[in-house]
């Protein structure tokens, strides 16, 4: 509880740093005193970030969900333009001194404007005083030290200074609204579809160019809904697979909430059906009503189970392993004990940290997702610490993992340098 609290308070003083940083570069030194732009900026650095709280904590606080869909958009949508309004000021720092000593520069190197000497002035023939013979002499005053002083700023540095700041200030915020805005419209656009060929040597002929459609981190929740899951089922379908698999994080919310969302996945098609496995996001949100409902949508959850497949291989599901924390979690041995290991395997597991888990119970191919892809640049990075693939096709000895992007987003409904997919894995066969 004492190291929650530490990291809390540090969080907080970060974030606090990183407002008062943003409201400096981007309202206090572009504005005047008193203005208008300056109390209205200052009301929006203070009231975004409540809202990003709002939109973080009224899910899980219970809120009505229709509380929820108002704060998300400006709440979620503030959280990635601060990241990217922030690094697009820190990059402004550089060009900021340029800027300031460019105008002076110019100016030094200004031709001097030529002086006309005055004429002579003739000084009149001093009148000689007498002085008397003893007189005393007149004490000789010590002199003062000038006093030093800096000179005032002129007019035009002023002027200078606030144009400069409003020229990397406008600019750092194009860019943050440019680049949250295309990478909004990415992930409202719907994921693309992605195509990989994976060799795997146990594989028969017969299930040479066998497709999976694997489709994760779906993310239904107060922003993205029904036309959401619309798209991606049509996009799916477009491909005709022969089996669909979902690897887990497809809610952000209850069945009560979501459930109308989630209804398309009914009409999902593939000649080997639809599966699908928990993510870590499944127990946030009720994890078992999940389960029933995918059910009843037509798709078979998979939970430490597995299922042949015609086509000459063993299809696995296990649980996230944030399932342990309810006494559930991955179970390799149930999943994939006593099974022929003559027939190729592959594995659905939502988080790929799993991979190592596999490789012992000798799985030939995984399907994750989980990581987004790092979903907003820097953030993969980051990523890469905690996983052991971010995206991608990767090999682990025996056993090759293949991480999906994801087909939505979690939070800002924003994807930067992370394009969301849905995946179309081909299995080729080396007796082909």
């Amino acid at each position: 509880m004492v190291v929650f609290l530490l990291v809390l308070i540090v969080v907080l003083a970060l974030l606090g740093a990183v407002h008062w940083y943003v409201w400096r570069r981007l309202v206090r030194d572009v504005t005047t005193r008193g203005s208008l732009p300056r109390r209205l900026g200052t009301a929006a650095v203070v009231l975004l970030p409540l809202l990003s709280f709002a939109a973080l904590a009224s899910s899980r606080a219970g809120a009505p969900f229709v509380l929820q869909q108002v704060v998300a958009w400006p709440g979620f949508l503030w959280l990635a333009l601060l990241l990217y309004v922030t690094l697009a000021l820190a990059v402004g720092e550089a060009v900021r001194p340029l800027l300031l000593r460019w105008p002076t520069r110019r100016a030094r190197t200004a031709a001097p404007a030529p002086v006309t000497a005055p004429a002579p002035v003739v000084a009149p023939t001093p009148v000689p005083v007498p002085v008397p013979e003893h007189a005393p002499a007149a004490p000789e005053e010590p002199a003062e030290p000038a006093p030093r002083t800096d000179p005032a700023p002129t007019p035009a540095d002023v002027s200078r200074r606030l144009f400069v700041s409003r020229v990397v200030g406008g600019a750092a915020a194009v860019a943050a609204v440019g680049t949250v805005g295309y990478g909004t419209y990415g992930v409202l656009r719907g994921p693309r579809i992605k195509r990989v060929t994976v060799p795997l040597a146990k594989i028969p002929r017969a299930a040479h160019g066998y497709r999976i459609a694997v489709v994760s981190d779906i993310h239904l929740g107060p922003i993205l809904g029904r036309a959401h899951t619309r798209r991606i089922v049509d996009t799916i379908n477009s491909a005709q697979p022969d089996l669909i698999a979902v690897v887990g994080d497809l809610v952000d919310g209850t069945v009560e909430n979501l459930g109308p969302a989630a209804e398309p996945l009914a009409e999902l098609r593939a000649r080997h059906g639809s599966f699908f496995v928990t993510g870590n996001h499944e127990y946030f949100s009720g994890a078992d009503a999940w389960v029933d409902h995918v059910r009843e949508l037509g798709l078979r959850p998979l939970r430490n189970e597995r299922v042949e497949i015609a086509a000459g291989f063993d299809l696995a599901g296990v649980d996230d392993v944030a399932g342990e924390s309810e006494g559930q979690g991955p179970d390799f041995a149930r999943a994939l004990g006593d099974r022929d290991r003559a027939r190729a395997s592959v594995l659905l597991a939502h988080q790929p940290i799993v991979v190592h888990d596999a490789v012992r119970h000798g799985v030939d191919l995984q399907l994750s997702g989980h990581t987004h892809g790092g979903q907003l640049w820097p953030g993969n990075y980051l990523a890469e610490l905690a996983n052991p693939t971010v995206a991608g096709l990767e090999r682990y000895g025996d056993t090759q993992l293949y991480v999906s992007r994801g087909a939505g987003a979690w939070g800002p409904p924003v994807r930067v340098g992370a394009p969301s997919d849905i995946t179309i894995v081909e299995l080729a066969s080396k007796q082909a």
